[in-house]
């Protein structure tokens, strides 16, 4: 399977309705870092970092790295969109495990990301980025499929999940609670929002 950083990064900044997909600038370094420290958007990622060991640690200009969107609203950061290679070491594929991807490699498989600010939530800031940023992918990759993992407790990713067109491969226990992998097909899914 191709990845990402494999076509030209960044790409033209990608318009909806509503927000532009871009790449990261020195001004969004303080959306990163309240990004990270949120006790509320890592509910269910883990835990927040601290603030001040952010403060250190966050570059200048954060995120610029294939695959990775900033999403913006009215010229504002609200968020992030990520489509990452996952390790294929990590539990639950949506490709048989013994399946090799083009390049001759084992179960990596694109994987969709994403953190939004709490204030950005419950308005579908979420579906209408991951849906442009889905669609590109398409355009850069056609027919590869991207996985989305997500605890089954977090039922605001489990109804962005089904919303977008993924479609539920397998259950499973990692981190200490029940997981949820599903896999997107762009021939499967719904479209993407129209892209202005």
């Amino acid at each position: 399977m191709p990845e990402p950083g494999s076509v030209t990064w960044p790409p033209a900044p990608i318009r909806t309705g509503r927000l532009v997909l871009r790449a990261s600038e020195a001004q969004d370094r303080a959306v990163f870092i309240e990004l990270f420290a949120s006790p509320e958007v890592h509910t269910h990622l883990g835990g927040p970092r601290p603030r001040d060991e952010l403060e250190r640690a966050v570059p200048e200009v954060p995120g610029r790295r294939p695959g990775l969107f900033v999403v913006a609203l009215d010229k504002a950061a609200i968020g992030t969109v990520t489509l990452d290679r996952r390790d294929a070491e990590r539990s639950g594929h949506a490709r048989p495990e013994d399946e090799q991807d083009e390049e001759g490699g084992k179960g990596g498989e694109t994987g969709l990301g994403y953190m939004f600010l709490p204030q950005a939530w419950g308005r579908g800031y979420a579906a209408e980025a991951c849906a442009a940023a889905l669609g590109w992918f398409a355009g850069a990759f056609p027919g590869e499929p991207v996985v989305l993992r997500t605890r089954t407790a977090n039922n605001r990713s489990m109804r962005l999940a089904a919303r977008l067109g993924f479609t539920e491969v397998e259950r499973y226990e990692e981190y200490g609670a029940e997981q949820w992998l599903g896999v997107w097909t762009p021939d499967r899914a719904p479209g993407p929002p129209p892209v202005s």
